[in-house]
């Protein structure tokens, strides 16, 4: 392992060193059970002080990274037998907060008091998806409710930005509005942003049987609309065969009965009664991923 020092720098030597030797376990450059430089050697090499060196080691060894071991010297710490249980996992979480708190340096009264207020909030027992297009939360809203028991509203940003609003809420926004809410959001709430499935891996597979037939396209949302539009041209399907359909149009029904396919989003296939004979491809704006996330809350019970 090479190590730097640099004793005009504003960072103190022993700290020059706890950094180094921690990224380098972090990297793994140092291994486990490997036996670090002496005192003594570490001080003399570099020409800095051996209770310099000690400071560092002595910080490493309660911060968990390296073990003294009696006439032996300075090791770093065996890897620990990965957590089993829930309850030894939660002990981790606890333990790395504890030391990313520590780096604050605030007053242990403080964190205390920060902590208890958490832990004293009522429990979150629904969901409140925070965007300020409307079509947008509907769909949403429609996904969201068939995967989960939890209650789900839906509220504008302006909205969000009331502590009322928000209480025992667990909220939502679309990826690309989460810069926006978090900004309006009370602070200490966790935003959680949807993962919104890919288009293209959706379209791919069940392009072969779109070609060549007309394909109705229908939704409340001008993006939903829109996009669907330029993926499917994207992929070589014939801009005339498309027969693009607002629900809230007069005689939006116009035409779709004599497509091959309709492909629609989980709020007009919930709410509106389309034409039988086409083939009917309901997309999910939700990830698979996402949507196996938002299935464990069905139980309010197992969360804080």
């Amino acid at each position: 392992m090479r190590l730097w020092f640099s004793p005009a720098s504003e960072v103190p030597i022993y700290r020059q060193l706890v950094t180094q030797v921690q990224l380098a376990i972090l990297s793994g450059d140092l291994k486990p059970g490997e036996r670090l430089p002496s005192t003594r050697e570490l001080a003399r090499r570099f020409n800095i002080h051996p209770n310099t060196v000690s400071a560092g080691y002595r910080q490493l060894s309660r911060d968990g990274w390296v073990e003294y071991r009696h006439g032996s010297g300075v090791y770093i710490q065996p890897e620990a037998a990965p957590a089993q249980t829930p309850e030894q996992i939660l002990d981790q979480h606890i333990v790395a907060f504890f030391k990313a708190v520590r780096d604050l340096r605030l007053p242990a009264v403080t964190i205390r008091q920060r902590v208890a207020e958490w832990i004293a909030s009522p429990p979150p027992d629904h969901f409140v998806l925070i965007d300020p297009d409307t079509d947008a939360r509907e769909i949403l809203l429609t996904e969201i409710r068939k995967l989960t028991t939890w209650p789900a509203i839906g509220i504008t940003l302006e909205e969000s930005a009331r502590p009322e609003a928000m209480m025992s809420a667990i909220p939502l926004c679309r990826p690309s509005k989460a810069k926006m809410a978090r900004a309006v959001l009370p602070a200490g709430l966790e935003l959680i942003p949807l993962q919104i499935r890919s288009a293209n891996k959706w379209l791919d597979p069940e392009l072969p049987s779109l070609q060549r037939k007309l394909i109705g396209v229908v939704s409340n949302w001008i993006d939903f609309r829109e996009i669907a539009r330029t993926m499917l041209a994207a992929a070589g399907v014939d801009p005339d065969l498309l027969v693009v359909r607002n629900p809230r149009q007069p005689r939006w029904q116009r035409g779709l009965d004599q497509t091959g396919a309709i492909i629609c989003d989980a709020y007009t296939a919930a709410t509106r009664e389309l034409p039988r004979g086409p083939r009917l491809f309901v997309f999910s704006l939700l990830a698979d991923a996402f949507q196996m996330e938002l299935s464990k809350f069905s139980d309010n019970s197992q969360f804080l």
